[in-house]
């Protein structure tokens, strides 16, 4: 994790490999909409139904993430996803393919607003890849409410990082500690994600994964929030150098952190 944010320019085009977006696909997509609401201040219009029914989250009217409605039939793990720019998805989609990746879904056009990816890394993380068109990203960070950072959470980072640094041209700066494996990526010297190497600790159930952290004003009232709300607490909130960290899952079980900036 790191403290280096800056706020996203809605109508700057985003560097390639940069992190532009966080999407949630669930079953019961009112409900999700509805716990999010209360939790974040977001509301909600149409976006573009490619997929199957799809709403962008707004705070103070700037778009800030997207979810979408799972097909009745398809038992897909519920999930944060983030999606890094590319200046051409179909060139980037092929080089994941080169690298050991492999392209679930497209690339296809998201009706004005871009066109897209759905693809997962060597270790089977799940992540998108953008290229923005009248739908350029995220359009407000830095505020609670807003993605913070993205986290692959994985078994170790060697193999990973090289996937990630081949196909995007990130910088990788590991952290130099026996026991702690974590490989912050750069790109143009700033840092725009992580990947944490967790060994044994890894979920079974859920294998390597990306983990979404939003920003939060109060990262304890946050969490009640979330039990009232019908969500759970994962990992209750601590001191980290960056904030104070917890991990909860929405009531369909959708893992995703909170961080609260240090005074």
């Amino acid at each position: 994790m790191t403290e280096a944010r800056e706020p996203a320019r809605p109508h700057a085009r985003r560097v390639p490999g940069t992190p532009c977006w966080v999407s949630l696909m669930a079953h019961g997509l009112a409900a999700t909409e509805e716990f999010y609401g209360e939790l974040f201040g977001w509301e909600f219009r149409p976006g573009p139904q490619q997929l199957g029914p799809y709403v962008r989250a707004l705070l103070d009217g700037r778009e800030v993430a997207g979810m979408g409605q799972l097909p009745p039939d398809r038992r897909l793990p519920i999930a944060w996803t983030p999606y890094f720019a590319s200046d051409d998805v179909d060139r980037t989609a092929d080089t994941v393919r080169l690298c050991g990746g492999t392209v679930a879904v497209g690339p296809l056009d998201a009706a004005e607003a871009g066109r897209m990816a759905i693809a997962a890394d060597p270790s089977g993380a799940v992540f998108g890849i953008w290229q923005g068109s009248a739908h350029l990203g995220t359009a407000l960070t830095g505020v609670p409410g807003t993605p913070a950072w993205n986290e692959l959470v994985t078994y170790e980072t060697e193999s990973v990082a090289k996937f990630y640094a081949t196909a995007f041209g990130y910088e990788e700066e590991p952290v130099v500690s026996a026991d702690f494996d974590y490989v912050t990526l750069h790109l143009d010297g700033r840092p725009v994600a992580g990947l944490h190497g967790v060994g044994h600790g890894l979920p079974r159930d859920r294998g390597s994964h990306w983990r979404t952290y939003f920003e939060v004003a109060d990262a304890d009232l946050t969490l009640r929030q979330v039990a009232e709300l019908g969500g759970r607490v994962v990992r209750p909130a601590q001191d980290s150098p960056h904030g104070r960290v917890a991990t909860v899952a929405d009531p369909e079980g959708a893992e995703f952190s909170l961080i609260q900036e240090p005074h």
